[in-house]
């Protein structure tokens, strides 16, 4: 038995009308729409909601303004949603309701279990040459106009006492840890057997509750890039990236979001089994990322964003 990833999650926002571009050009797919709620689809089926930021079926919000205020996990079974319901039975906020249990974490944020509604999807990334494994012969590695997300990778808040989320997430969803920051941060996957993380928790000086960002899974670096790219043509602003995590390994590219703080794409996270240790890491610049691009890269010149670029057709074109 084990949480298998995240199923949907829920936002509560004041611009519904920018939500709901911002989501159609991130490559999401609009499945239900009503004047105080959006719902969104990836590949894969998983969910993503905009509701209108008073809307009555909100859980209450960890912050002001814009946010997340629901995570729905998904598990594989009804009899595993019973067991996890006698786990959280006596917690806070507990539950039990149209197919679905759930309680309220130590961030007070609203944690939803549900049997998974995702779909499998047959979706192929770019195979990749290296000095010692040859795995791309007589095949270009592609490149992609815009991202099509494959999930809901990850989620990431800013809690106040990040021992006690962590201990809710593992002692009562089963959670394993993958890597730390002693006392400050903590990176956790769903099973012991998974990509390197599902949830990060991240506790500022000020103990504060907020949400950092959520993360869509695509399928390969070059779809960041792609995808990137293609919101950065539709106006949107980058945050940071693209950029390269050595915590997890994974690519990345930022974005800022109408409907809550940060989305990011990433691709190729660090797979682990029951045998990983968990690793500590002082935070700084280079714990965060191994290289990263400020202010992204400008869709139309593929250039940095405020960089010329070139005025020939071939870069070694000079015009005098």
């Amino acid at each position: 038995m084990s949480v298998l990833g995240i199923d949907e999650i829920t936002y509560g926002a004041d611009d519904l009308p920018a939500c709901r571009r911002f989501f159609l050009d991130w490559g999401l797919a609009l499945v239900q729409e009503a004047a105080d709620r959006l719902v969104f689809e990836t590949l894969n089926g998983c969910r993503v909601i905009v509701a209108a930021s008073g809307h009555p079926d909100l859980p209450p919000a960890i912050e002001a303004g814009p946010t997340l205020r629901e995570v729905v996990w998904g598990v594989e079974s009804d009899a595993d949603l019973a067991l996890y319901a006698g786990r959280i039975a006596a917690l806070p906020g507990f539950m039990h309701s149209h197919g679905r249990i759930g309680c309220t974490d130590p961030n007070g944020l609203a944690v939803r279990l549900q049997v998974t509604q995702k779909r499998k999807v047959d979706v192929r990334g770019a195979a990749c040459n290296t000095w010692d494994r040859k795995d791309r012969i007589d095949q270009a590695s592609p490149a992609y106009e815009r991202a099509r997300p494959i999930e809901v990778g990850h989620v990431v808040f800013f809690v106040r006492d990040v021992q006690a989320c962590e201990r809710f997430y593992v002692d009562h969803l089963g959670f394993a840890a993958s890597d730390r920051y002693p006392g400050r941060g903590a990176f956790l996957r769903c099973a012991p057997d998974g990509g390197h993380h599902d949830i990060f928790l991240l506790q500022r000086p000020a103990r504060d509750a907020g949400l950092n960002h959520v993360a869509f899974t695509v399928r390969d670096i070059h779809e960041v890039f792609g995808g990137g790219m293609h919101i950065s043509r539709c106006g949107w602003d980058t945050q940071l990236g693209p950029g390269r995590h050595p915590i997890s390994s994974a690519y990345f590219w930022y974005f800022r979001n109408p409907a809550g703080a940060l989305v990011e794409y990433y691709a190729d996270e660090d797979q682990l089994t029951a045998r990983w240790q968990p690793r500590e890491f002082e935070p700084g610049p280079t714990v965060f990322a191994e290289w990263a691009i400020d202010g992204g890269i400008d869709g139309h010149t593929r250039r940095q964003k405020g960089a010329s670029a070139s005025d020939g057709k071939f870069i070694t074109d000079k015009r005098h």
